[in-house]
Order: C-alpha cells, then structure tokens, then sequence
C-alpha cells in the first residue's frame, strides 16, 4: 500500500467506522457466537502471497463483527463506561501515524513534554494539590499508563522501593533481603483505598485511612479508575477531599472522559506511545464544560434508571447511587436474580454484568456509552421489568409444584 493508496483506503475506514458508531443501536448489543467461534472462519496460518485491501477489508464484518460485544452501544450497561469520542479517533490515528516510541525525552521530546503538561492539566481540572503537579519545577507529575491494574502496580513498586530506602539509610546493617521479607502492604477487599470500587461504586473514608497512613509513615495509593473524572463537576468534588494525605493517585479518563482505551516515564515497559494526543485533542475540542456535562448526563440517567427501580416494589436498591451506576435486584434469593440476569442476557436487546454484595446476587446497571439518551433507559427498564413479570411466574409455579 503506496501514500495515494491510503488516501483512498484511509477514507473508506473513516466512513466505515463513522457509520459502525452512528449505527451501532441496530446491531445486538452482544455476539451470537460460542467459544472458538473465529478458528474456523481463517486460514490457520498466514499467506504466502500479498491479498488486497478489499479481502481483508471484507472479512470485518464477516469475520470479527459476528464476534464484536458492541461496548459503545446505548444498550450496553455492563461494566464501566469505555469512553470513545471522534476527536479522540483521530489522535490515535495521529498517533499512529507518528509512530514514535518515547522511551526518554530524546526518544521524542514532544511526546514526553505534551504528556507531562496533559496530566497537570487534568490534575488541575480535578483540582489535584499543587504537590501532585508537575508545574515548571515541581516534584510531583502524572504518567499515563496503560490501565488502573498497572498504575496500581507501579505505586506498590514505588512505594517499596521508597520504605526499603528508607530503612536502609536507618539501619545500614539491614540487607534488602531482610528488609523484603519484613514489609507489609494493608488492603481491603477492594485492594486499596478506592474511590468508586468496582462492584457498587463506593467510596472509601480518606479522611480518616490518610491521618493514620501519615502518622504510621504508610505510603497510600488511591484507585478512582472510574470515578475520577467525575470530580471535574464541583459538586462531585467532595468525594476527592482526604487526596491530599496520598502519595499516589490515579484515574481512567478512557472510562469516562470520552478518550480511547489506554489512558491512565513511570511504566513497566519501556517503550510508549504518544497517548498524551488523545488527551489533548478531547480536552481542547470538548473543554471542561463539555466534559462535566458528559458526566452530569450520566449521572443524571442513573438517577432515572433508579427512579424507576423504586417505583417497583418487586425491586430493591442495594447501594447508594452516587455517579452513572446502580445496584439492583428482585427481593428474593441470589437463585432468582442469577435466573434473571440470565434471561436479560441470553435476550441479547440490552447487556448486564453482576456482582457480589455482602453475599447478596445483585445485577449492575451502568450509564455506559457516550450516545445514551432517556428513551434507552426507559426501554431498559420496561425490558427487564416485563423479563421479571415473566421470571416469577414460572418461578412461582414451579416452586408451588415443588
């Protein structure tokens, strides 16, 4: 493929995944395809000979579509949101495009200037303390990193390599080996202290973990993976106050500040991309306000979704609804819920993941995609509720017959 052939080809897939997005509620939300599903459907090794453009550009929806869990459709309310924004299609392009692999500022100065200025500029957005910054001069700076798993990995090895320099330099006679055995790290269920966790959206106390982390001379890392963006909104900001008891923070603008996957110098691999582009471009061409009211309409559609939850006695709420998610259930056994997610998603019109409650079988709903709009709610709501009427139908019978 020549410079004048990717012109053309360039703008075929432009327009391909312009109307994937603008269409994306007529496809089913989740595949119809069973473990092993793409084997058989390709060669099993590659070919010898060049095949063109057209072959391959084909196989997309024969192939990998049939396979494709679509996670920005409107129907899509499992998980948490993977935001996905044009402006920020087109800096991955760009990114692409450049290609550089910014391993030291010579590597690429740009790529790692633009990211350490791209992370203030969100610290301030969230109105991080002035120690987490970068600035001209200062000591602290973000790195994005390739998800919140591997950002929380990277404190834990700061934070040893930290306490291990730190003894060493009061007990010389210490070897790293006895100091290694002795360290211990303090977690929760959720691992750390979180803000959002994972299954309800809770929030841990930081003002009363970090007093204790300070005064014990405990490194604390805070986890708002999800929640994160939403303290650019002043009225979410609240649920930040404590940060400044942390020595490590982070968060994933690529779930809800509508920047691709893989946003969140200090990595474990080498080698990097020029991410900080999608920043840049989302947070110029969308500004904070369009970011906060991004957010607020999420938040104000979970609200709804609870709303209607609520107003059916069949149901309860299982945790406070603070952001874009809710935890519901039938009133009855973790069985009955199991059977209805079940038959929510072998449905295949909307898409649902579980979780665990104090032992509680209880179903997430999650605001997720960018295109998300009331009338998606309301659907939503009157599906699983008719899904419902009919589950304890059947479940009375066959428990009456029992």
């Amino acid at each position: 493929m020549d410079a004048a052939e990717f012109r053309k080809r360039g703008k075929e897939m432009v327009d391909y995944i312009a109307d994937y997005l603008e269409k994306i509620d007529k496809r089913q939300v989740f595949p119809d395809v069973e473990p092993g599903y793409l084997r058989p459907l390709i060669p099993d090794c590659a070919p010898q000979d060049p095949e063109s453009f057209e072959d391959v550009f084909k196989d997309i929806e024969k192939i990998i579509m049939p396979g494709v869990t679509h996670w920005h459709s409107p129907y899509f309310f499992a998980y948490f949101p993977a935001a996905s924004s044009f402006p920020a299609l087109l800096a991955d392009m760009l990114c692409g495009g450049i290609g550089c692999v910014g391993f030291s500022w010579a590597a690429s100065p740009a790529c790692t200037e633009l990211e350490t200025v791209m992370l203030d500029w969100l610290g301030k957005m969230i109105n991080l303390p002035e120690a987490f910054l970068a600035g001209k001069d200062g000591q602290g700076g973000g790195v994005i990193q390739g998800s919140a798993s591997e950002a929380t990995l990277i404190s834990l090895l700061a934070a040893r390599t930290k306490t291990i320099r730190w003894l060493q330099s009061e007990k010389p006679e210490l070897t790293e080996a006895d100091i290694m055995s002795r360290l211990v790290a303090y977690a929760s269920d959720q691992f750390c202290a979180t803000l959002g966790t994972t299954p309800c959206c809770s929030f841990d106390k930081l003002l009363e973990l970090g007093p204790i982390c300070n005064k014990e001379n405990i490194w604390m890392h805070i986890d708002a993976a999800y929640a994160g963006s939403a303290f650019i909104c002043p009225e979410f900001r609240h649920l930040l106050n404590g940060v400044e008891f942390a020595d490590s923070f982070n968060f994933n603008p690529h779930k809800w500040l509508l920047v691709n996957f893989d946003c969140s110098h200090w990595q474990i691999p080498l080698g990097r991309r020029f991410r900080s582009l999608k920043l840049w471009f989302v947070l110029r061409m969308y500004g904070v306000t369009g970011l906060q009211e991004h957010v607020r309409k999420h938040v104000r559609l979970s609200h709804q979704f609870e709303h209607l939850v609520l107003q059916d006695g069949r149901f309860e709420i299982c945790a406070e609804v603070v952001l874009g998610l809710v935890c519901f259930r039938l009133k009855g056994s973790n069985e009955l819920n199991k059977a209805l997610l079940k038959s929510i998603n072998e449905a295949k019109k909307i898409h649902l993941v579980p979780c665990h409650l104090r032992e509680k079988f209880v179903l997430r709903f999650a605001i997720c995609s960018r295109t998300v709009e009331s009338t998606h709610i309301k659907f939503a709501w009157q599906h699983i509720s008719q899904l419902a009427t009919d589950l304890l139908k059947t479940w009375e019978q066959n428990h009456h017959q029992q």
